[in-house]
């Protein structure tokens, strides 16, 4: 099969981000190098992106799906059965499907994903390429943009101005206060400035900088990039997307919290307020002194955006509380204060872009499996590919009670590269909590899944501490009454 051929596109440095779809194709001649291939997708307020990722029996990895004929993703070069390795730098061929969704959506209206085709990536599957740096070599000689947060010092300011390069109108170079605010936030010498506090800087002329930079009082967000690695985006024509940026100093982040609810519930209020903005969010209130919520770091006044790993901004408060409900004996929320949301809300950006522990990965370019990046506790989230034979491990059960553990795990099988030990005891299977089930109803969950399994687990030690802690009592999950402005959930 020859090699694809992106359409013609003549990339516009002063545009950036502003360019709805683009794609970077492996030249003709290469046919025996992988076809790896950076597609960017920009959509409007209600378009889809036009096309489904999918986990099928019999095939390994992401699968592209669906791609809408004359669609944002076919413009951007995606094609039938093209797996998925990143997702804005991100990479995702190792993470559970219901993540890799995850990231793809809290992207909202502009995306960068890097694809390999379909033959390609079982061949190399087959040859047991090392897909993690097959992506990571791509990308060579360039680096990402910088997010950079700069607050204003009483003896030099901001620490930052910009020189526009010669005849090139709306493109800024930076310079420097050596040891300023803008040098400490990660700002470096000559780099080049895409963007200032969510606004393009590419249509103003110096004159229009300069007086924007006059509003922003003691503080500036910026997007910058590094000479040399903007020649690579420009040669490679990628845009330069705060989503694939590296953070610095930023004021506020989203914050995961992992809660496993005592005798008393979880220990926290949830209420859907009215702000003077008009809007409404569902806030974190009251929260108990020693109480689950507390002990995960759980603030009052925090503004919830996700229920175990789905936002909240489509949901009602019931609906909810129907998930907290149905999250059994622990609950994974993702907040933000109430001025980090409005912070990101004048950025344009979603909060959930910078969760803490996200950031502290990213920034160090740490790399881990996904069970290894898991920050909740001792839980485990394990995602195993059935191989030629099996799963690679075994479950036990104790015949007096419900639930099971592993057993057994084949040495250098597909559980052992999951990550599972002998002993761990099974909490959820493909998102479905079994702690209350039997050996057999686990089984045949197992079965069901296909060539994909999803496994949380937790080591024998922890559990049972864990298990020291009673049921939440979901009978005090009530409403306040309706003359309220607001709706109250006792969690």
């Amino acid at each position: 099969m020859p090699a694809r051929v992106g359409r013609k596109f003549t990339f516009n440095p002063k545009e950036g981000i502003d360019n709805p779809v683009m794609v970077i194709t492996e030249s003709a001649d290469s046919v025996s190098t992988p076809r790896l291939q950076l597609c960017f997708l920009k959509r409007e307020e209600g378009e889809t992106y036009g096309f489904k990722l999918r986990v099928e029996k019999g095939c390994h990895g992401h699968l592209i799906r669906n791609v809408v004929s004359g669609g944002i993703a076919e413009r951007s070069g995606l094609r039938d059965g093209d797996r998925l390795l990143e997702v804005n730098n991100w990479y995702v061929d190792d993470a559970p499907h219901s993540e890799v969704s995850r990231k793809i959506s809290i992207s909202e209206h502009q995306l960068c994903l890097l694809v390999l085709n379909g033959e390609d990536y079982e061949r190399a599957v087959s040859q047991k390429q090392d897909l993690r740096v097959l992506a990571k070599t791509y990308k060579d000689g360039y680096e990402p943009p910088r997010l950079c947060h700069i607050t204003k010092e009483p003896s030099s300011g901001l620490g930052i101005s910009f020189t526009p390069l010669e005849g090139e109108k709306g493109r800024f170079s930076v310079s420097l206060v050596a040891g300023g605010s803008a040098e400490k936030a990660g700002v470096r010498k000559g780099d080049r400035l895409v963007w200032m506090n969510g606004a393009m800087v590419s249509h103003l002329t110096h004159s229009a900088l300069s007086r924007m930079m006059k509003k922003c009082g003691n503080h500036i967000t910026i997007l910058v990039i590094d000479g040399e690695s903007e020649k690579i985006y420009i040669q490679k024509r990628i845009p330069i997307l705060p989503t694939m940026a590296v953070t610095h100093k930023l004021p506020f982040r989203a914050r995961k919290l992992h809660l496993i609810s005592g005798s008393e519930g979880y220990g926290f209020l949830l209420r859907l307020e009215n702000t003077p903005s008009g809007r409404t969010y569902h806030v974190l209130r009251e929260v108990d002194r020693d109480s689950p919520a507390e002990r995960a770091g759980m603030r009052d006044g925090e503004i919830l955006l996700e229920v175990n790993g789905e936002s909240v901004k489509s949901l009602t408060h019931a609906e909810i509380v129907d998930r907290v409900r149905l999250s059994g004996k622990q609950l994974f929320l993702t907040s933000i204060t109430a001025s980090g949301l409005e912070f990101y809300t004048q950025l344009g950006l979603s909060p959930l872009l910078f969760c803490e522990d996200d950031a502290a990965e990213k920034n160090a370019d740490i790399q881990t499996s996904p069970n290894e990046k898991n920050s909740f506790s001792s839980l485990r989230l394990c995602t195993v590919q059935k191989g030629p034979l099996g799963f690679g491990f075994n479950l036990g059960c104790d015949p007096q009670r419900p639930g099971a553990f592993i057993s057994q795990v084949a040495s250098g099988g597909p559980g052992q590269s999951a990550g599972l030990v002998v002993g761990d005891v099974v909490v959820e299977v493909n998102g479905q909590n079994v702690e209350e089930k039997h050996l057999e109803d686990i089984i045949m969950l197992v079965r069901i899944g296909g060539r994909f399994l999803s496994l949380r687990v937790m080591d024998q030690t922890s559990y049972n501490k864990m298990k020291q802690c009673d049921a939440p009592n979901t009978d005090d999950i009530k409403r306040q009454d309706e003359e309220d402005e607001y709706e109250l959930s006792i969690l």
